[in-house]
C-alpha cells in the first residue's frame, strides 16, 4: 500500500557513483585521475565518476562516466571487473548539495593511456602513481586510500598477482608486483615458500629459464597456475615484519 506515502516528505538528494582503477606501470602502483574541468574544485584532481541518470544502475553509471571522463575505449570498460567498495554519505561530502556516493575499484593489467582530454566535467585524465597524488577534490583521498586496501586484501586472497605478470615469469617478478601494490618489501626465501606451497598458484616451466642480472645462475621460469583463490592465503606482512 502506497497511497499514504508521501516523497515530499523527505528532502531530495543525489546519488553519484566514483572510481579507483588502479594498475603497475613502470614498477609503481598508479591510479587512473581526472583534472576536474568546472566548480567545485576547478583544476583539481580528483577520482572518475558522476551523477547517476534516472534510469541506469550504479555500475552502468560507473562504465559510462569511465568512458566519457578517461576516453578509454568502451571495449576496455566494459571487460573490467569492477568491485564495489562502499558507500560514502557523509552529508557535507559535497558542497553543492547532499550527494551519496557508490564507489568502485578495481585493479587491471595492460590498461592504455587515457586520452588528453577527458570528457565531461573532466578536463584532463592521467595515471598517476599513488605516492604522488596530492591532494584530491572531495573526500576522494579517503576513497582512495579505501581502496588500495581492499586491492591489497584481493593479492591476499586470489591469484590476481599473476595477471600483472609476463606469460612466463620468475618468482622475483611475482614479487615484485606484490611488493609494488602493498607498498612493503618482503624476504625472498619466505616469499619462494609459501607461493611454491600453495596449490595451484603457479605452474613451472620444465627447462626454462631467465637470467635477472648480476653473477647468478639464471632463474627458473613459471606460470600462472589454475587457482582463482588463494588456500591458504598469502598474507601481507604487519608493519615492520616483512615475512
Amino acid at each position: 500500500m502506497t497511497t499514504a506515502y508521501d516523497p515530499h516528505a523527505f528532502e531530495p538528494f543525489a546519488v553519484t557513483v566514483d572510481l579507483a582503477v588502479f594498475t603497475v606501470r613502470g614498477g609503481a602502483l598508479n591510479v587512473l585521475l581526472i583534472r576536474r574541468g568546472q566548480d567545485p574544485y576547478e583544476g583539481a584532481w580528483a577520482l572518475p565518476g558522476g551523477f547517476l541518470l534516472p534510469r541506469e544502475s550504479a555500475e552502468t553509471a560507473a562504465r559510462r562516466e569511465l568512458a566519457e571522463e578517461t576516453g578509454l575505449p568502451e571495449t576496455v570498460v566494459a571487460a573490467l571487473h569492477l568491485e564495489q567498495l562502499r558507500t560514502y554519505s557523509e552529508p557535507d561530502r559535497d558542497p553543492r548539495m547532499r550527494v551519496v556516493s557508490v564507489a568502485f575499484t578495481a585493479l587491471v593489467p595492460d590498461m592504455p593511456e587515457p586520452v588528453a582530454e577527458g570528457g565531461g566535467d573532466a578536463a584532463q585524465a592521467r595515471w598517476v602513481p599513488v605516492g604522488e597524488t596530492g591532494p584530491l577534490a572531495f573526500d576522494h583521498a579517503l576513497i582512495l586510500s579505501d581502496a588500495r586496501s581492499r586491492i591489497g586484501a584481493k593479492l591476499e586472497y586470489t591469484c590476481l598477482a599473476t595477471g600483472f605478470c609476463p606469460p612466463e615469469f620468475t618468482l622475483g617478478e611475482l614479487q615484485s608486483v606484490y611488493e609494488t601494490v602493498w607498498g612493503t618489501a618482503l624476504d625472498r626465501p619466505n616469499f619462494r615458500r609459501k607461493v611454491l606451497a600453495t596449490p595451484g598458484f603457479v605452474e613451472a616451466v620444465p627447462g626454462a629459464a631467465r637470467l635477472t642480472g648480476g653473477r647468478g645462475k639464471p632463474a627458473a621460469l613459471y606460470r600462472a597456475g589454475p587457482a582463482t583463490a588463494l588456500h591458504p592465503p598469502l598474507l601481507r606482512p604487519t608493519e615492520g615484519h616483512a615475512k
